[in-house]
């Protein structure tokens, strides 16, 4: 009967440096790409300094109740042809609004539209938007008081 000799090659050093050197390779590799695509597709709101927007934050929170005290509501959306109508509730006659849009995500896209107020009651942009999604930040004013809502539109 003939025996089976086995030829096992010994691991060294080396392999196990080539191992670790491969592994941590392609974690890095990994998490360099993944990096890349989560800062190229953020078109967030970002504050420059973190510290001093946490001192502001019951500012902003009071600030807030006074806007709900006021009782307005508004309600942006595009219209068929483009622009941007914005529906009120329980503002004023006299108000005036303007809006700031842009994109929620991909490259930073942004515009400041022109609101002009209609017959109807509803305020709408001078010029049309462009198709896609968009965060609208309106503001709107009068007698010294002042509104302001952000809400995405499609």
């Amino acid at each position: 009967m003939m025996q089976k000799r086995s030829i096992r090659k010994e691991f060294t050093g080396r392999h196990m440096l080539m191992a670790m050197v491969g592994g941590f390779s392609v974690v890095i590799a990994v998490n360099f790409y993944m990096a890349s695509l989560a800062t190229s597709g953020f078109g967030g709101v970002i504050v420059k300094n973190t510290y001093v927007a946490s001192q502001k934050f019951s500012g902003w929170l009071d600030e807030a109740e006074r806007q709900r005290e006021l009782g307005w509501e508004a309600e942006p959306q595009r219209a068929d042809d483009g622009h941007l109508v914005v529906e009120t509730l329980g503002v004023p006659e006299l108000a005036m609004a303007s809006a700031m849009i842009r994109r929620p995500l991909g490259d930073l896209d942004t515009a400041n539209l022109d609101l002009i107020r209609q017959a109807d009651g509803t305020f709408r942009s001078v010029d049309p938007i462009a198709e896609g999604r968009w965060i609208v930040r309106l503001e709107i004013t009068s007698a010294g008081q002042s509104w302001r809502q952000e809400q995405q539109i499609r």
